[in-house]
């Protein structure tokens, strides 16, 4: 797993413009949002262009290790390989979440500059991001390894995952609209549990599914 982990990592960090492309892109969903909303901006208007540039960004970026894996014929050498499928998925999934965090860590900075929000709590914040970005992570590349051998793979990806990413969205935004100024700090709780259990239900689904995915 940590080889495959490895490789990932190697491959983003050489080639540099993939992670620059999910920068500019991130940005330029914070800017039409900034330019969009009124002229004093919400800690609710900010913390939802936050997760729309989060998501929009993310799941480009989410599809790409798995290009290239198909593009090589790399994937019929770990379908070939003595290692668990499972291991397979937890070592994309870690791929995809260092790359989507590296992204957060230029997003988030550039929505506090743009709305004019500060965190109540800058470590829960970051501990709200981690947990959205966990299960973004889970569920892209469970369903990136089902789209990556579609003709229309830019199409089919969104449309797989959209749905199902509306829980992890509404409970990502109400806590980071919470920890942003809006209402009571103990309010974000309940939204915190709501990441948690999509967290763990994804993790543990694809770990599990993973195997009939990638056989197919």
């Amino acid at each position: 797993m940590w080889a495959i982990l490895q490789k990932d990592l190697r491959i983003e960090l050489r080639s540099k413009a993939g992670l620059l492309s999910l920068f500019v892109l991130g940005l330029l969903v914070l800017l039409i949002f900034q330019f969009a909303l009124p002229e004093k901006p919400t800690p609710e208007s900010a913390a939802a262009a936050l997760w729309l540039s989060f998501v929009v960004a993310g799941t480009i970026g989410a599809q790409r290790t798995f290009l290239l894996e198909r593009e090589n014929l790399a994937i019929e050498g770990l379908k070939t390989a003595p290692i668990d499928p499972g291991s397979i998925f937890l070592a994309k999934m870690l791929g995809t979440l260092a790359s989507l965090t590296v992204l957060q860590a230029v997003v988030v900075p550039l929505t506090v500059l743009f709305f004019a929000v500060v965190p109540r709590s800058p470590l829960l914040f970051l501990g709200v991001c981690l947990l959205g970005n966990l299960g973004f992570s889970a569920l892209a590349t469970l369903f990136a390894s089902i789209a990556v051998g579609t003709r229309a793979r830019e199409v089919v990806l969104p449309l797989l995952i959209f749905p199902l990413l509306v829980p992890l969205l509404i409970a990502a935004v109400k806590a980071s609209a919470v920890l942003l100024g809006a209402g009571s700090p103990d309010d974000a709780a309940v939204w915190v549990q709501v990441l948690v259990a999509f967290d763990v239900v994804f993790g543990v689904a694809g770990w599990l599914l993973f195997e009939h995915v990638v056989r197919e």
